[in-house]
């Protein structure tokens, strides 16, 4: 049976460099990103079912009321985006190992889906003001923006102790550790 591995974290607590470090670093854990839904239009050569899987709105709410999603999310009025159910069930039906990056509401339900077959890890920065300087050292939002993350980053530590472990990452290093530590150690388990 195959394990699922959930990540969430606020942004700029460096859930993407773990995540891309683990899986260039370690091919032998064979984790594979799960190919989530979203309701808008494909970019440039974006595939279905490659990039995402691509849904009208419409066909996205109907999803939603059949039980389709694991979890969503409307981010925009009528921009949806989500984990399919039947993607999951099939990964791990091939024998893959699942890994998600999602938001901390849809960390916390894909937990409860597949319960101990689950490992769920919180990343959290070591303090708000720490987050506020790596936001800021980015140079990639404009100060609205970075002040709609910290809020958002407020909500999302509270979710925190909902979570099998929570990693402070106060040095990157350590914290990577940790990180594959932890995911070795469930998979081989």
């Amino acid at each position: 049976m195959g394990k699922l591995i959930i990540i969430s974290a606020p942004s700029g607590t460096g859930k993407s460099t773990l995540i891309s470090r683990l899986l260039s670093e370690h091919p032998e854990l064979r984790l594979r990103f799960s190919v989530s839904a979203t309701s808008r239009a494909p970019r440039g050569q974006e595939q279905h079912g490659v990039e995402y899987y691509f849904f009208s709105p419409e066909e996205f709410r109907a999803g939603i009321e059949r039980g389709d999603f694991l979890e969503y999310e409307e981010v925009y009025p009528g921009r949806y985006y989500g984990t399919l159910r039947s993607e999951v069930d099939r990964r791990i039906a091939e024998g893959d190992r699942v890994i998600f990056d999602v938001d901390c509401v849809g960390g916390v339900n894909i937990k409860e889906a597949y319960g101990a077959e689950a490992l769920s890890l919180f990343i959290q920065p070591p303090s708000l003001e720490e987050l506020r300087r790596r936001l800021v050292g980015r140079q990639t939002d404009s100060a609205e923006v970075i002040e709609e993350r910290l809020a958002k980053a407020e909500l999302e530590l509270s979710y925190a102790q909902r979570f099998d472990r929570v990693l402070v990452n106060d040095d990157l290093e350590r914290c990577y550790q940790e990180f594959y530590e932890t995911i070795r150690s469930f998979l081989s388990a």
